[in-house]
């Protein structure tokens, strides 16, 4: 038959300095020193260029892990995630602070934080030259990476003034929210929280913000009901926003995905938006534009906050690289149909 391949496979043997040694005439020494860029010894010009053809002849390249191993560390950021459901923001942060380290040589491996092992096995099995958190480290995680000279960069969910630590204020997200439906009339709101816990420290903070923007407007308290992302969870929470003596007519949702909820909840109850009951969301995903009617939310600068991260690790590893400013809009209100 053919293209069938009879016997074992060949095995192809790897190439070590040895070979590129043998082929340039030259000690594996002056191999290593030449391929990974050794300083502070003197090579001639010749011989450094013999080297580095006999390595492309032969199709040669030092290996990453000998590399790290003499220099003590790897060019790889690692980025600690965590324990966090990885949704359309997660994701194109990643992706955008990826790319932008990537520009820059550096390789970033995403780590989320589960189960009982601890960080510090993993940053030491992988000698990074930066560790950038989505969320503050524990103080003795910090101590020990900096300690084995890593560079830390931070960042976190509330208003601090720690150099170096980028904040995003998930309360203040909460306010927008209340304020926008406060300056549409509204006086009696609810709040739609998701029903994974592992969001709680987004979702938390959110709902706290709306809470000090009603307080702040003197209005009710807003009525909190957890919504699933499917119909039967959303109509539920909606009879009860409508049950009481003044029915709810303005709700304030985690996150797109749960406005998304909310909008079919009210529609599988004959309700109209916004005519009988507001909705606004959070993270402008493109699901949001395409809703009917199209969902009102809180636009993130997503784009900006990576490249705040990726400039704070550049200039956590080169100190004439000045800190960057952070971002002044971080997030604004988009205002569509559904409010």
């Amino acid at each position: 038959m053919a293209g069938a391949a009879t016997g074992r496979r060949r095995t192809v043997p790897r190439l070590t300095s040895a070979d590129v040694a043998r082929e340039s005439g030259v000690s594996r020494t002056t191999v290593s020193y030449v391929l990974n860029g050794k300083t502070g010894v003197t090579i001639p010009e010749s011989t450094r260029q013999r080297v580095r053809d006999a390595a492309a002849r032969l199709g040669y390249t030092p290996s990453a892990a000998a590399r790290t191993l003499r220099s003590g560390r790897s060019d790889l950021v690692l980025c600690v995630l965590p324990n966090w459901t990885i949704g359309p923001v997660i994701d194109t942060l990643l992706d955008h602070l990826t790319t932008r380290l990537a520009d820059r040589g550096l390789s970033v491996l995403v780590h989320q934080s589960r189960g009982p092992r601890p960080l510090s096995e993993l940053w030491r099995a992988v000698t990074p030259r930066v560790v950038l958190g989505l969320a503050p480290f524990a103080e003795e995680d910090e101590r020990a990476m900096r300690q084995a000279g890593i560079q830390v960069v931070g960042s976190a969910l509330d208003e601090i003034t720690h150099p170096g630590t980028f904040s995003v204020p998930q309360t203040r997200i909460g306010q927008l929210q209340v304020e926008h439906l406060a300056e549409r009339g509204h006086r009696v709101m609810g709040y739609a929280a998701p029903s994974d816990d592992r969001l709680a420290a987004f979702a938390d903070r959110r709902l706290a913000g709306a809470a000090q923007g009603c307080e702040q407007l003197g209005l009710p308290a807003p009525e909190v009901q957890v919504v699933d992302l499917d119909v039967a969870s959303a109509v539920a929470a909606v009879r009860s926003w409508r049950a009481g003596a003044e029915p709810v007519t303005a709700i304030a949702a985690y996150n797109d995905e749960v406005a998304l909820a909310v909008l079919s909840g009210l529609r599988a109850e004959g309700l109209r938006t916004p005519q009988d009951v507001a909705v606004i969301g959070v993270d402008d995903i493109p699901a949001a534009r395409l809703a009917a009617p199209a969902l009102t939310t809180i636009w993130q600068a997503i784009d900006a906050q990576a490249r705040y991260l990726a400039d704070a690790v550049l200039a956590a590893l080169d100190d004439s690289v000045e800190p960057p400013a952070q971002p002044d809009d971080v997030f604004h209100v988009i205002a569509r149909d559904s409010t």
